[in-house]
């Protein structure tokens, strides 16, 4: 089971940080562009009869060390702003046609299905990986439309790269492709804890509303989903 371009199935309860390192480090969407490569990337096993989007890892990421702007054109520190706080954190960009829209769209839906004092508590960090277009306003505007509760951050593009790398995401730079610029980049959410401030939970573009309807309220509360 190889694929070139999409994301790994990622239905797995429990894997090793290091195999899924690995893996996703390869893992790239054009949101909306094609592959001719023809290169495979790293196979992740699924757990027999698991149906859930959720992967827990048994080895957890550490929350990204990322100094960035806001919406505001504010300078936010991730680590700082978001410590204690349950935190879903998805790298992408707001001239995706798909991938992007739908992932952040999917989760601000199930986020409304919260109480509200949750609704408050839950912090979803949406770092673009196109910061040479998506400026503090483009971002303000875009996440406006989906979830105005939501950070948007931009930056240099090198340390928002690094910083996707460390959570096993790979981004590239933007790049033209029949005459439209595309964002290559991995399509995970990551879910940090907050009582850890650790990732611990990973979902794939293929988790619904329904997925993440049914796993915030244990997000929030620092439980495995």
């Amino acid at each position: 089971m190889l694929s070139a371009l999409s994301t790994l199935p990622l239905r797995k309860k429990t894997l090793a940080a290091a195999a899924l390192l690995a893996a996703a480090s390869l893992t790239l969407s054009a949101c909306g562009g094609t592959d001719d490569s023809g290169s495979t990337v790293a196979v992740v096993s699924e757990e027999p009869g698991s149906d859930k989007a959720a992967t827990v890892l048994d080895q957890p990421f550490e929350k990204p060390d990322l100094v960035l702007k806001d919406t505001r054109g504010k300078t936010y520190d991730l680590r700082k702003e978001t410590a204690g706080k349950p935190t879903l954190i998805y790298f992408g960009y707001t001239n995706c046609p798909d991938v992007c829209p739908s992932t952040m769209s999917n989760i601000a839906v199930a986020k409304k299905q919260l109480p509200k004092a949750q609704q408050d508590e839950l912090r979803i960090v949406f770092v673009t990986t196109d910061p040479e277009r998506d400026t503090p306003q483009a971002l303000g505007s875009w996440l406006k439309g989906i979830d105005p509760q939501a950070v948007g951050l931009t930056g240099d593009f090198a340390t928002i790269q690094a910083g996707a790398r460390t959570l096993g995401i790979s981004i590239e730079p933007p790049k033209k492709e029949k005459g439209k610029v595309v964002s290559m980049h991995g399509t995970q959410v990551v879910a940090f804890s907050p009582k850890t401030d650790a990732g611990y939970v990973l979902y794939g573009e293929d988790a619904t509303v329904d997925d993440y309807t049914k796993d915030l309220p244990q997000l929030v509360e620092g439980q495995k989903p």
